[in-house]
């Protein structure tokens, strides 16, 4: 090996010159990438009862915001939401996955 890097020092070519690397160009007309978690996502939202644990997550939202003070949040629904939400779309997506 000490051999190799001497013969290239000797003809003055850097040492990654030497190696050949497989060049890779993208597609100029390459098709917009879509993220199938978000179309998941949307189609998951329109089912019953998904679309009314975010009802109740805005009705939540919604009366925490009118106070002026209080010491209630919304976490437990959102995390409902957002639980209820996922499990949906995991059960469509990695088939998806490349």
């Amino acid at each position: 090996m000490a051999t190799l890097y001497r013969f290239l020092y000797d003809i003055k070519m850097p040492f990654w010159s030497s190696l050949h690397f497989p060049v890779v160009r993208a597609d100029d007309e390459e098709a917009e990438l879509v993220d199938p978690q978000t179309a998941l996502r949307e189609k998951c939202q329109t089912k019953g009862h998904i679309e009314s644990l975010y009802n109740k997550y805005q009705e939540c939202n919604d009366r925490v915001n009118s106070r002026s003070k209080t010491t209630e949040n919304c976490m437990e629904e959102l995390f409902d939401y957002v639980a209820e939400l996922d499990h949906c779309v995991a059960h469509s997506l990695f088939p998806k996955l490349k």
